[in-house]
């Protein structure tokens, strides 16, 4: 399966952003999702965007492990939780970023899951 193969290997992340992912776990059945942990290096960041799915409501929930020193601000338009630490929003539907990290690194736990209609 494509999956193993990609399970405790560091990648690059999507969108030429600069950070690395780490899969952790993730199913198709009898819910899909998928748990990463992610990494940002100084000089990372992402740009303003939406996770399309191709049907289903997509969540995603980020466990802030280690904030970067400066800059790493996650930019959310709308969440559905927010704490220091914590952040639970729609990717497929609510424009998000983090903002570029200056100093020191970020890390985050993040936990993704398609809920079907």
């Amino acid at each position: 399966m494509a999956i193993f193969k990609n399970l405790f290997r560091w990648q690059r992340g999507r969108q030429d952003s600069g950070y690395d992912k780490m899969l952790l776990c993730g199913a198709h059945w009898p819910v899909k999702f998928d748990t990463y942990l992610i990494k940002f290096p100084v000089g990372s960041e992402i740009k303003p965007h939406t996770d399309k799915v191709k049907k289903g409501k997509h969540f995603r929930l980020n466990l802030i492990i280690k904030r970067a020193q400066l800059g790493g601000e996650f930019m959310c338009e709308n969440t559905l939780f927010q704490s220091q630490r914590i952040k639970l929003f729609r990717p497929d539907i609510t424009q998000h970023a983090v903002t570029k990290i200056e100093k020191g690194s970020r890390y985050i736990l993040s936990i993704g899951w398609v809920k079907s209609d």
